[in-house]
């Protein structure tokens, strides 16, 4: 039986997001479950599914496993190309994604997820600017110890899945790094899983008013991403 993996709307879903690309890009077999937000913030559909209520949500036949960075660990055990074979690159590795889990906090709240939205930001709070410098430190930190190209040397592995997100945000937020950290942010983007992310996160048909309004507040949306044109 394969995993199967429970997320919701790609357009907002960050942390549904970070295993999804982390599978997809490992080619790890999996059915993907996607449930839509509802409104509000409390989503009672979803208590069918994951014991805390949220996603995402993988599901290994009779176990259940409800964090983003605990589905990692879990995959990790059948399948060591999760995280980096070198044990200081895979320490790293662990840190970043651990640091970017519970961490950031500025950067989740002024720029939430919305993968269809470019929106102009007034100049950023001191929260929000320490969260770039440390973003832009730890990002160099890792492609100059590990020599890159991705977070923690020549492999696509969790640490990276776990910035796609944020590299979706600094793109739409039009956020400002260092030259070697918006590189980075090019990479990330131009990842296939990355890509078909974003890509399908677009073409999404729902929209959720309170996640809009929290992504836009009283901002200037200056462009709408629109799906690819099919021939």
């Amino acid at each position: 039986m394969r995993y199967r993996l429970h997320i919701a709307n790609k357009n907002y879903s960050s942390w549904s997001m970070r295993p999804w690309v982390l599978m997809h890009a490992l080619g790890i077999d999996f059915e993907e479950v996607l449930t839509p937000f509802e409104y509000g913030i409390r989503q009672p559909s979803f208590d069918t599914f994951s014991p805390s209520g949220k996603v995402p949500c993988l599901v290994d036949g009779s176990l259940t496993v409800w964090d983003s960075l605990a589905i990692c660990e879990y995959l990790a055990e059948a399948h060591p190309q999760v995280w980096p074979h070198e044990p200081v690159a895979r320490a790293f590795a662990r840190c970043a994604a651990a640091e970017m889990h519970s961490g950031f906090a500025a950067l989740r709240d002024k720029c939430s997820m919305n993968c269809r939205l470019v929106i102009a930001l007034t100049a950023p709070s001191e929260a929000l600017a320490r969260d770039l410098e440390r973003l832009d430190a730890l990002w160099r930190a890792g492609l100059d110890r590990f020599g890159g190209p991705w977070l923690a040397g020549d492999r696509f592995t969790a640490v990276d899945a776990f910035f796609a997100p944020v590299a979706v945000r600094v793109r739409n937020y039009q956020l400002d790094l260092g030259e070697q950290a918006m590189a980075y942010v090019d990479r990330l983007l131009s990842h296939p899983s990355v890509a078909q992310w974003v890509t399908t996160g677009i073409q999404e048909p729902w929209r959720e008013d309170s996640h809009e309004e929290d992504c836009i507040r009283d901002r200037k949306v200056v462009k709408e991403h629109q799906p690819p044109i099919e021939s």
